[in-house]
């Protein structure tokens, strides 16, 4: 039943507080009718005694507090989710932004989702091929993994981002060395918080004139929009992404950026409620509330469909010990860093391989996933290119004729890893197959007995063919 009241007692940023009310619940959909009978959403955010504290989806400007009118809809937020949803373009708020038209919904399901029972939970396993070489030779992402990419501002991120969502699929490595896989169970849920209009404009073309859209969802809130939409955004993108994965039983890729702009709209909102700051000025529960979303990710037993995220945040001045990277880092598993240093030098994409880490790498790879020699030439890759830019950090300092012959081949290393491993064009979609051969040309620049992490077997099998 709808109760109203003409009780709205203050108006502070997006927030207005309505007194006298009563069973009025958490979460619970207020719409506030404007003297011109013009109605705005929002959202119940807190209740105390006979107050209850409305968080609006829209601007809170022209609300009077006299003629304007509080109605509790007795119902918690929900998105209409369908298979039509594939395809189309949406507002923060959930509203097309496309020519399609509303969706005929097949369910209604609450944004909150539910909580995955950990018993339930399956333990992510299967590779997943992004095309870019640092990700799927390096920092492997698997089926039902969260794995953010730490960038900053003015980096390449959005580019990754919309690469990323063009390639990514489901793939194993046959037996007789056949790439398999399966774009049709694949689908991408994109969300975008708080981007410039020319951002939205690149990623709704790109989609198009790839035709990656056609197994995409996009949701996209731009900076003009309103805040308090890029606290639902993600609550949108993740029910509709548990929707295509578990009543549809597709594999789901959730690409949501920028989580920064997501923690700076919860840093207001907690502002306008004079909540008591915590690091940096966010909110004291913003490992909570981030949890909240990371945790949507995952498989669960006995269900074919699967949600594997990768968030996207811009480290402020390029602190990784920043609260929200830091934070991030706590709850997902592993982190792609991107460099500033290889973006002035013409590197794309700009992966900073050292710092990185998929911690669900292991479980990903090797025979039957990708192929046997994967270990191996991932650590031998990492090795040797730590070694490579410790020589060329004492050749800087000592100059290059203190090096040995060894390790000016490992200079020599270091360099041809950035060139041809690193780079690659923003429109290359490298097969695993081809990243590890790309590996083994590199392992050619050194000498044979410094090969000390890849087998015997396999240095016979792969090496200079």
């Amino acid at each position: 039943m709808q109760k109203e009241y003409k009780t709205i007692k203050e108006v502070s940023g997006p927030l207005l507080i309505v007194e006298g009310v009563e069973g009025v619940k958490y979460e619970e959909l207020v719409d506030v009718e404007l003297p011109d009978k013009s109605v705005r959403r929002g959202r119940v955010l807190e209740i105390s005694e006979d107050k209850a504290v409305v968080q609006m989806f829209e601007d809170t400007r022209g609300i009077s507090m006299q003629d304007s009118k509080a109605r509790f809809l007795g119902r918690v937020m929900e998105v209409p989710v369908s298979g039509d949803m594939l395809g189309r373009v949406f507002d923060g708020a959930g509203k097309p932004k496309d020519e399609g038209g509303e969706i005929i919904p097949e369910e209604r399901l609450n944004v909150n989702g539910n909580p995955i029972n950990p018993y339930s939970r399956d333990y992510p396993n299967d590779f997943i091929q992004t095309g870019i070489s640092t990700i799927d030779g390096l920092n492997t992402l698997v089926r039902g993994q969260k794995l953010p990419i730490f960038s900053g501002a003015g980096l390449p991120h959005n580019r990754i981002a919309a690469q990323i969502a063009r390639q990514a699929k489901v793939v194993q490595v046959s037996p007789d060395g056949e790439v398999k896989s399966d774009k049709s169970e694949f689908a991408v849920v994109f969300g975008a918080m708080g981007i410039t209009f020319e951002e939205a404009e690149y990623f709704t073309n790109e989609f198009r004139q790839t035709g990656a859209i056609e197994r995409a969802v996009l949701y996209i809130n731009l900076a003009n929009d309103p805040v308090v939409e890029r606290i639902t955004l993600p609550r949108l993108a993740l029910t509709t992404a548990e929707y295509l994965a578990y009543t549809k039983g597709m594999h789901v890729l959730v690409i949501l950026t920028d989580m920064t702009n997501y923690c700076e709209a919860l840093r207001e909102v907690a502002a306008a409620r004079k909540e008591v700051p915590g690091r940096r000025g966010y909110p004291g529960y913003l490992y909570t509330d981030l949890a909240t979303i990371y945790e949507r990710a995952g498989m669960i037993k006995n269900k074919k469909g699967s949600i594997t995220q990768i968030p996207i945040l811009t480290m402020p001045e390029d602190d990784k010990t920043h609260p929200i990277p830091d934070l991030t880092g706590y709850i997902t598993e592993g982190q792609i860093m991107l460099s500033r240093a290889l973006y002035k030098q013409g590197v794309m994409p700009p992966v900073d391989v050292l710092p990185c880490l998929s911690r669900l790498m292991p479980k990903g790879i090797g025979e039957g996933k990708t192929r046997e020699d994967h270990s191996g030439v991932f650590n031998q890759l990492y090795a040797a290119y730590a070694r490579g830019k410790e020589a060329k950090e004492l050749a800087v300092i000592l100059g290059e004729a203190a090096l040995s012959e060894v390790d000016k081949q490992y200079v020599k290393f270091a360099n041809e890893f950035e060139n041809r491993y690193i780079r690659q064009g923003e429109y290359e979609d490298r097969d695993i197959l081809t990243t590890l051969s790309i590996g083994w040309e590199l392992f050619s620049i050194l000498p044979r007995a410094e090969l000390k992490r890849v087998k015997e077997e396999h240095i016979e099998k792969y090496l200079n063919k």
